[in-house]
């Protein structure tokens, strides 16, 4: 049996080394080049926004935008109604995961509707916080204001995940303008709103939910979401930004969390003061206990007409 030399092993191993090194090197470039290229395709009206835009058709008064809580939580059809208006007068294009900087996109597409309306925005942690990266809720906007560098960098290599969402993402938002999915999509059942069923479990520390992980709202997620803020301030007849309230229970003893809010109550209202919008926090909701949720932070279809009901008597439409 030959006995294979020390020299001749170590060069089995760096020429190993040097295939792997290659195919790596070339994965990369590959990866930037999708980048590049998502980058340049990417608008700011993702997909999923693109589908509940068929509802400004009725040049709604009073837009609710933002993210799942109010995709859940907020009826227009009740908002509406509360107010002694008619069925279009107020419309629900939040979706899940939902930022800023994409409703921004909206309003710079349609200025006339977003002129004449008052733009209630809701928002969460993670439209904030640098330190969460998961794919399902990073800002895609900011994702696309950001170099191919900047990109590789952020999240390679334990947020592949990311990436890839981002670049299926800005193909099909870049594909649902061509379609014109805002304008002559089927306009969505029940001015946009969804429900959700079951109750949650018991959910003691919210100081240790995922979206306030590695708290930081001091990098490009927290400038992006101002920055669109501000924006939607100066496109639409009013705005009012929404911190949606948490499933209820005792938080005196959960300093994090109280903490954390805290931080986002003060940039968001450094902000509405420098640009001229509303900050209204939904903490504590009188009547909306924790069986009217589905989970910790989306209420259920029993606690939706509350929660709407309490946040039109704190709006000025």
């Amino acid at each position: 049996m030959p006995i294979i030399s020390g020299g001749a092993l170590r060069a089995c191993f760096r020429w190993i080394a040097s295939v792997l090194g290659g195919t790596a090197l070339l994965w990369l470039a590959g990866l930037a080049g999708l980048l590049a290229l998502a980058n340049l395709v990417h608008v700011d009206i993702p997909a999923q926004l693109a589908r509940k835009l068929p509802l400004l058709q009725s040049h709604p008064r009073l837009i609710f935008a933002g993210e799942s809580r109010t995709e859940f939580g907020v009826d227009p059809l009740l908002a509406a109604k509360l107010l002694h208006q008619a069925q279009g007068y107020a419309v629900n294009i939040a979706y899940e995961a939902g930022e800023p900087l994409a409703v921004m996109g909206a309003a710079h597409a349609f200025p006339e509707v977003f002129r004449d309306a008052h733009v209630v925005l809701s928002v969460a942690p993670f439209n904030f916080n640098e330190g969460v990266r998961s794919a399902a809720v990073y800002p895609l906007g900011v994702a696309a204001r950001l170099t191919v560098p900047q990109q590789l960098a952020t999240f390679l290599p334990l947020r592949l995940g990311t990436l890839i969402r981002y670049i299926r993402s800005a193909f099909a938002a870049r594909l649902a303008d061509i379609e014109g999915v805002a304008i002559h999509g089927p306009v969505p059942a029940q001015g946009g709103v969804l429900m959700l069923n079951g109750r949650a479990p018991d959910y003691p520390n919210l100081g240790r939910h995922p979206h306030y992980q590695g708290w930081d709202i001091s990098g490009p997620r927290a400038r992006g979401a101002v920055a669109a803020m501000c924006e939607l301030a100066r496109l639409s007849r009013k705005l009012t930004v929404v911190e949606p309230p948490w499933i209820p229970g005792d938080r005196s003893g959960d300093a994090a969390w109280l903490g954390y809010e805290a931080d986002t109550l003060q940039l968001l209202q450094r902000a509405a003061e420098r640009c001229g919008f509303r900050v209204i926090n939904m903490a504590a909701i009188a009547g909306l206990s924790a069986a009217e949720y589905s989970d910790e932070m989306h209420v259920n279809q029993d606690g939706m007409p509350i929660y709407t009901r309490a946040l039109i008597e704190r709006l000025d439409p």
